[in-house]
Order: C-alpha cells, then structure tokens, then sequence
C-alpha cells in the first residue's frame, strides 16, 4: 500500500463493494447537472433584486470564488477518502473514534431533513417554471413537484454505469441550453454594456456588504453539488486524480456559464424588468426570438430542474447507505440491490421523504433553510476534520494536497460564517435547533447502545454493582 493512502475502513472491508465505474467525464457530468438546476434561473432575478443594480454580478462572482476555495477541502479530503458517503467519512476520520462518532451522526441525521429539502427544492422549481408554459392551481403544482420525484425514483433504479450515460445525456441538455441563452444576448443584445458598466453607481460601504451577503446566500444555493462526486466516491474510478479534476472543472465550467447567463439577460433586458420577472429567462427568449422560442426554452430549462433532482438525489443517497454500512445508522440503509447494486432502501426513503416535503413547502422557504443547515456540521465541520487530521497524520497521507494550506481553508471557514449569519436570525436558529435535536437523539443512542460517551460510565456502574 502506498504511504499517502489511507488504510480500508470499516466500511471497505465488510460491505458488499461498489463498483468503481463512473470516469472523468460522467463524474464531471454529475456535478455540472447538479449544480445548473432550477437554481439559477429562479435567483438570477432575486439576486438583481437585492443588489438593486449593475454589480449584481459580483454576487455570482462571490459565490464562485467560495465554491473554488471550498472545492480544495472537498479535494483533500474526497481522494483520500474515496468511499460512498463523503462528508459522513471525512467527519468520521477527522474528529477521531470518540467526537467523529457524534458529528458523522450529526451530518447523517441532517441530511436526513435537507437532502430532501434539496431534492423537494428542485422539484418545486420545475412545478414553478412549468407554470410558464401551462398555468397550474396550487394542487396541480403540487401533483407536477411529486410526479418529478416519482419519475426520479425510476430513473436511479437500475446500474451505477447506466445511471453515469443518462447523467451525460442530460449533462448535453444542460449545456445546449445555457449556450443558448447565452448565444442570443450575444447575437441581439449589447453584451458588453454590461460589464463596462458594472461598477456604475457602486458604493463600498455596509449596505453593500449586506446586500452581498444576502445575495451570495442565493448564488451559492445555484452552485451547490460541485462536491456530489465525493458522496459518489466508492464508484469513482482513479478518485485520487478524478474527484479534484472533475470539481475544479465543474465549477470552472459553471462560473463561465453563469456570468455570461447573466450578461445575456441583462444586455436585452433592463434591469427593473429583471428584478421583478418570475420566469426572467423564458421572458428573454420571447423578447429575442418570440413567444414559439421561449416555450421552447422554457421545455429546456425544466429539462436542467429535472437533471438537478436526478443527480442530487443520486450523491445523496450514499449517504445513509455509508453509515448504515459503517454501524452507524439503521442496518436497512445498507441494502444493496442484489442485481443493479446500489442502495436501493436509501434511495427509495430519500425520494419518500422530498416526496412529502415537495408537498408541503415552497422554493423561497427550502434555499435559505438548506444552507442554514447545512454550514455548521458540514461544510465548516469538515474544514475542521482536515485541520486535525493535517496535525495528527501529516501531508504525506493525503492523496491530494490544496497550495498554500492552511489559507484556503482558513478562507473557506471565514466565509462560510458570513454566509450563516446571512441567512438571517431564524434561519441560524433553526440550524442549531436541528444541531441540539441531533445531539439528543445521538446521545439516547449511545445510551441504548452502551457506547461512547456513556461506555466507561456503564462499565463502572456495572462494576460497582456486582
């Protein structure tokens, strides 16, 4: 064994295996179509909004750039630790065999409440824009959101490299699609206006600190999944090279497309027109090319909406089968189909659950509610994780090292803390709300169970009293 790879765990050595089938290519796929859901063609005219004028741009800018400097952490630590479950595995290593047992319960019992909301989120996005083309009532939006997760459900039930050609095939869509939009302000707008004048007007004060912090909460809701390969990480083939690669790309690639989006729609549009637009893309296909073209463009966008579901729904399904595997979670979860191998009981309840939410809920009350819950445990925790495990197993364990460590992740905490408090009050204290119901549940577990941090104290306990 290599002395920058990490020994088998638990879940390597007793579970029936993955198989390592999904390349560059589809790994890359999976994360771009994960990421161009119905995100961006939601926000973009939120984001306009509460910028209130030209440089709204750098909002998208700035969730670039924290996507880019999170992307090192989940770098680090996913070609390290390639297995399915991501973030689960890297808590786990991190914080050590007592504390990691308490935030790899933590990560899974939140992603059993905002996976779904991830998922639900999509789903309700597709009902909203496909209002466009057929104007729904509030139960029919509702039918549209659930049929969506029903049809998902289908489409993950067979093999990890079949799954890997559909997420190309719907990749192709979603890049046709942007190119589109993009195309066209190039062709019939002023594309270059907006970007001469972006600064017009611009004052570098509180207010627009504020406004950016509020607004960034929105574009980096539009490039979550730049890490979906690492929850995949037990199917990805050579994942010491492909899991960086194919984040580093996916963002990259993202990035591009979502500041010329940006660019296109305001070189045609005004900006008061944008600010207050429901289906701002399909409203700039109409003006350039007529109300026929934007039907069509509307069919397309909720074509990018229902490959988000699809791939969302793919990474996070490893999850629970992950800690189940690893002892941690319900047995059930570990099921692996015994002909398609994938874990089909995770995968079912997963879409069970965003069925439900997709029900109850609307867009605007899930992005800020995902984020919230998801900074402290997860995307702040697992930066923690690679600053222990740096200290305690030094650089020559990782199968990938970030430059200029520890910046970039002294970066990523910096920012993530400001996206949290951002999200606003409520939003805070419904993320510590769901940390301390987690705390309580893990607690009356390791109870039942006689393990940490009530092992040593039942054994004394025992002792006296024999």
């Amino acid at each position: 064994m290599q002395q920058n790879e990490p020994l088998p765990t638990a879940q390597q050595t007793a579970s029936p295996p993955l198989e390592r089938k999904i390349g560059l290519l589809q790994a890359t796929a999976i994360n771009m179509i994960d990421m161009v859901g119905i995100g961006p063609f939601v926000v973009l005219s939120v984001v306009a909004d509460i910028m209130h004028g030209p440089w709204f741009l750098y909002a998208w800018l700035a969730g670039a750039f924290l996507s880019a400097i999170d992307a090192m952490v989940w770098s680090q630590l996913g070609a390290t630790y390639p297995q399915a479950g991501g973030s689960y595995n890297f808590l786990k290593e991190g914080f050590g065999p007592k504390w990691g047992q308490l935030m790899s319960f933590l990560f899974v019992w939140q992603t059993l409440i905002q996976a779904p909301l991830v998922i639900a989120s999509a789903a309700i996005g597709f009902s909203q824009y496909f209002s466009y083309l057929l104007p729904l009532s509030f139960i029919e939006s509702k039918i549209v959101s659930g049929s969506v997760i029903v049809l998902i459900f289908i489409l993950l039930y067979r093999k990890i490299d079949t799954i890997g050609k559909i997420s190309v095939l719907l990749w192709i869509g979603v890049l046709a699609t942007m190119i589109w939009i993009i195309g066209g302000g190039f062709v019939q707008g002023n594309f270059a206006a907006p970007l001469l004048h972006i600064n017009d007007g611009l004052t570098l004060n509180h207010a627009f600190v504020t406004a950016i912090g509020l607004a960034s909460v929105k574009t980096v809701y539009s490039y979550l999944g730049y890490y979906n390969v690492c929850h995949l990480g037990g199917e990805i083939k050579a994942p010491q090279k492909n899991i960086p690669r194919s984040m580093f790309i996916s963002i990259a690639g993202i990035t591009v497309l979502y500041v010329c989006m940006n660019v296109s729609v305001a070189s045609v549009m005004p900006l008061a027109q944008i600010q207050h637009s429901k289906f701002v893309v399909s409203e700039f296909i109409q003006i350039i090319a007529g109300s026929r073209w934007a039907t069509v463009a509307t069919v397309l966008i909720l074509w990018v909406a229902f490959a988000s579901v699809f791939s969302a729904t793919l990474g996070y399904s490893r999850i629970p089968y992950a800690a189940a595997v690893d002892g941690a979670f319900f047995p059930i979860f570990a099921k692996l189909h015994p002909t398609k191998k994938f874990p089909y009981v995770a995968t079912l309840v997963l879409c069970c659950v965003a069925f439900v939410f997709s029900l109850l809920f609307k867009l605007k009350e899930v992005i800020d509610a995902i984020l919230a819950m998801r900074i402290l445990i997860q995307f702040m925790g697992q930066s923690v994780a690679l600053l222990l495990l740096m200290k305690q197993k030094g650089k020559k364990h990782f199968g990938w090292r970030m430059p200029l460590y520890p910046l970039p992740v002294l970066l990523a905490l910096a920012m993530w803390a400001f996206i949290f408090v951002s999200t606003g009050r409520n939003m805070m204290m419904g993320g510590l709300t769901v940390i301390t119901l987690g705390i309580i549940a893990f607690l009356l577990k390791a109870k039942k169970q006689r393990t940490w941090p009530f092992a040593s104290t039942l054994t004394k306990q025992n002792e006296q009293h024999d």
